[in-house]
């Protein structure tokens, strides 16, 4: 196995494990890696520097980090369970509903959905309060 440090297109950093270098091309080409905090799977090996150190310590630093990792992703199950229990979900018609609750023309509630990079830019030009969350994908555990 092989690790690799990677990141994706909106500079978030991770590590990933590979039985080689071509299988981590075949993965990232079909886009079968997503970054843990935005689900991005436009994602490319970053620097790296090399591992020196003990091996105690080198394992202890590996340990940690992925403790830290194993509680980033139930924090943000948590968020996804707290706003899918208690907000509205519009799915596509987030843009439009935002808009409509902003500008007083629909019931002022919380909602969530989906909108483009584009979109969300657009409302908050408009001064729509908007904002975006990593959106962990859900799991049976």
């Amino acid at each position: 196995m092989i690790r690799f440090n990677l990141i994706c297109t909106h500079d978030h950093e991770f590590e990933g494990w590979f039985q080689n270098s071509a299988d981590f091309e075949k993965q990232a080409k079909k886009h079968l890696i997503e970054c843990p905090v935005c689900g991005d799977a436009k994602v490319e090996k970053s620097l790296m520097a090399p591992t020196i150190g003990a091996k105690g310590e080198v394992r202890a630093q590996r340990i940690e980090k992925a403790e830290q990792s194993k509680k980033l992703r139930k924090m943000l199950g948590e968020v996804r369970d707290y706003v899918e229990t208690n907000f509205d979900d519009v799915g596509d018609e987030f843009p439009d509903e935002a808009r409509k609750i902003y500008y007083g023309e629909s019931e002022d509630r919380a909602i969530y959905g989906n909108a483009s990079e584009e979109e969300a830019k657009d409302m908050a030009e408009e001064g729509v309060p908007v904002g975006r969350l990593p959106w962990p994908k859900q799991t049976d555990s």
